[in-house]
């Protein structure tokens, strides 16, 4: 008899803890990282504005006021991969964060990847271009939001040599996401019946493109391919204005662009550029509420990129999905896996989906930037070209190279 009472309680103790844990495992307590370029080239179009999008996500999604404890920190990765991980370690080991999001940088994209699935967190990028994140190298724990290079390719790089643009010369960013882009649009550029005539690659960060540019200037491609972004992008464009590259005859074509980008560029050296981007905030006027709350609290008063629209856009599913699980798993696979499940729905990017390898796919546009002349306000630069549908925007999954698809 006693050693049945000892049983029962032993047991009533073990189920007593189980319930316990779970109930510990499955809380209602969220900490996200925005972890981003705070102070560099790519600040402007993630930064502070990101961390800003985060927190807007919180406050729309309503789950402070049903008990929810949601808090956010920021870092400044400094487009140093080693500092991105340092940081991603720290956050995941000691402050316990659940989930990172932006990332510009497809560097420190690549690796804070990796640290995500090591530590079992939950990934959105919004940042970064490179599209190996949903294939060679894609993860269970990680979202690929926004853009990607072959959604740039695709878009500006197919529309350019459709319309006669033929031959290329590219200004390649020498990292990851320069590389990426260039090889994602080279492909397109041959499967269109065009041609690269050479290319040369610029360190991260560079002042002056003097001769890089006088190398595409001597090489009489059609298209100068700028396979560069933010602070790169800007000073490239405006160097190329400098030594009339356009007004003889050669095309930019800015193969990711910003609109904080054409803000520093000018309208008046910008006009004509044709760019693909998947938000803008005068598309509609969901777009417009959101850029109008946005700006009013920045600083500078700077309309939001894509780049910010994507994390205020994955930062609402991801809490829809917690919200659905009726607590924090604190398991970024089962959380990811999740996500997948549901539609994806927000008044920024529509309705979508997030396919099996990790690709948030949703519509892509083809923009061209106005003249002077036809902008009737601050930050009023685009004009729509053309709508990639979601469906054609992205890697079709029958080619994309993801283990995930594999299972």
């Amino acid at each position: 008899m006693k050693t049945r009472i000892a049983a029962s309680l032993l047991l009533g103790t073990a189920l007593s803890f189980a319930a316990t844990s779970f109930a510990l495992a499955q809380d209602k307590i969220v900490k996200i990282g925005a972890l981003s370029d705070q102070s560099g080239l790519y600040a402007d179009l993630g930064g502070p504005g990101s961390t800003l999008a985060a927190q807007m996500a919180v406050e729309d999604s309503g789950l402070t006021a049903k008990g929810w404890k949601i808090d956010i920190i920021s870092g400044d990765h400094q487009n140093k991969p080693d500092v991105g991980t340092a940081i991603a370690r720290q956050w995941f080991d000691v402050d316990k964060v659940d989930i990172i999001v932006d990332v510009p940088n497809s560097g420190v994209a690549l690796a804070v990847n990796n640290v995500v699935r090591e530590k079992n967190g939950v990934y959105i990028n919004s940042g970064a271009a490179t599209s190996d994140l949903t294939n060679a190298q894609c993860s269970p724990n990680t979202v690929h939001w926004t853009y990607d290079t072959y959604m740039l390719a695709h878009g500006t790089g197919q529309a350019l040599v459709k319309s006669g643009g033929d031959s290329w010369f590219f200004l390649t960013a020498d990292y990851a996401f320069g590389a990426a882009l260039e090889r994602d649009t080279t492909a397109v550029i041959t499967a269109n019946g065009g041609k690269v005539l050479g290319g040369v690659k610029h360190p991260l960060n560079t002042a002056d493109f003097s001769s890089f540019l006088l190398q595409a200037q001597a090489s009489k491609a059609k298209v100068i391919g700028l396979a560069n972004a933010g602070g790169d992008t800007t000073n490239s464009i405006k160097q190329a204005a400098e030594f009339g590259i356009v007004k003889g005859g050669q095309k930019l074509a800015a193969l990711l662009l910003f609109i904080t980008d054409v803000k520093a560029i000018g309208l008046e050296t910008a006009q004509g550029l044709n760019f693909t981007e998947t938000f803008y905030w005068d598309r509609n006027d969901e777009s417009r509420a959101f850029a109008k709350r946005f700006s009013a609290r920045m600083k500078n008063g700077a309309a939001p990129t894509m780049v910010h629209a994507g994390v205020y856009s994955g930062v609402v599913h991801y809490l829809k999905t917690l919200e659905a699980l009726g607590g924090n798993p604190h398991d970024g696979v089962k959380v990811v896996e999740k996500m997948k499940s549901i539609p994806t729905d927000d008044p920024l990017f529509g309705k979508g989906e997030i396919e099996p390898n990790g690709r948030k796919i949703h519509p892509a546009y083809l923009f061209e930037v106005k003249k002077p002349s036809e902008s009737k306000g601050p930050w009023d630069f685009y004009k729509l070209v053309a709508t990639v549908p979601a469906d054609q925007a992205f890697t079709p999954l029958s080619e994309s190279k993801c283990a995930l698809l594999k299972k």
